[in-house]
């Protein structure tokens, strides 16, 4: 069994819409994919129907855009209920901060003699729920002025870039209990891939599993094998559980392949129970998340 727990439709800044990342999971051999866009549900009910028959199992997630002791870290948020209104309170809050650093990166690049616009932006970034950083790598790529995402984030774009600006990030630890709340679980996404690597040590492990973190997402393509090695070994040392994903964003990230990493049968087993005694917890206090898929595997 092929399991692929993290990707990204168009919705965010994926390439693919939703149905076109299922039928692209379907192609990869996969047997589970989630879909997780940044800070948005929207993909959700359109990957439903595309996977619906097929004899995929797809799991619906959110990858939320949170701060820890400073440090900017995301959250994959398995099953939790989209309509439950403190969350969706937190994730307007969090795209309004996408959208709203929009003309302050624009203002940046054309200081730097570039020539383009907020709607140059919109123009690439299609449906997607907010325009982020990597729509205005793409308008960059459209306009000639770099070749590819990559180019645009290493020039312009990363935090200490000329065109860099900061932005809004849900805090931590009152967001895990926040999907909690939700009739979720939550799974910390490549959290040794990026500057947030100085903040999340073993004893950060440790007091984000108190706090109600499941598992942390170690085979990721932005992990060396010796980091996934501790990683691992963290996990064992607290509980966690361990996931493997692609973090796939179609075209618009390179070497994230559908199915390059993916997670053991055995730990999405513990995933999807933390899940429903999660989504039961919920009902009981009056909510009513989406029904966490029952299969069974060899």
């Amino acid at each position: 069994m092929r399991i692929d727990l993290h990707t990204h439709s168009r919705r965010s800044d994926g390439t693919d819409s939703p149905a076109e990342l299922v039928a692209a999971a379907i192609s990869a051999g996969l047997d589970v994919v989630a879909l997780t866009d940044h800070d948005t549900a929207e993909g959700w009910d359109e990957a439903s129907v595309a996977a619906a028959g097929t004899g995929m199992v797809l799991l619906t997630g959110i990858e939320i855009s949170c701060r820890y002791a400073g440090a900017g870290v995301h959250l994959l948020a398995y099953g939790p209920d989209p309509a439950y209104p403190p969350l969706v309170r937190e994730l307007d809050r969090v795209l309004e901060g996408r959208n709203a650093r929009l003309p302050a990166t624009v203002q940046r690049l054309r200081g730097l003699g570039i020539s383009i616009t907020a709607d140059d932006v919109r123009e690439v970034s299609g449906d997607a729920a907010a325009t982020g950083r990597p729509h205005v790598a793409d308008a960059l790529i459209w306009l000639g002025v770099v070749s590819d995402r990559d180019e645009a984030f290493d020039r312009y774009l990363m935090p200490g870039r000329p065109a860099y600006v900061d932005r809004y990030g849900a805090d931590l630890v009152p967001t895990i209990d926040l999907v909690a709340a939700a009739g979720g679980v939550s799974v910390l996404a490549h959290p040794w891939s990026r500057a947030s690597r100085h903040v999340l040590d073993a004893d950060a492990f440790e007091i984000l599993q108190a706090q109600g973190l499941t598992g942390v997402e170690v085979d990721h393509q932005d992990h060396r094998p010796e980091d996934r090695a501790a990683l691992r070994e963290i996990a064992a040392d607290t509980g966690l559980l361990c996931t493997g994903s692609s973090d796939y964003h179609g075209t618009g990230k390179v070497d994230h392949d559908l199915g390059v990493q993916t997670t053991d049968p055995e730990q999405l087993g513990r995933l999807l129970d933390a899940m429903r005694a999660s989504a039961a917890a919920a009902r009981r206090r009056g909510l009513a998340p989406p029904v966490t898929p029952r299969f069974r595997w060899g």
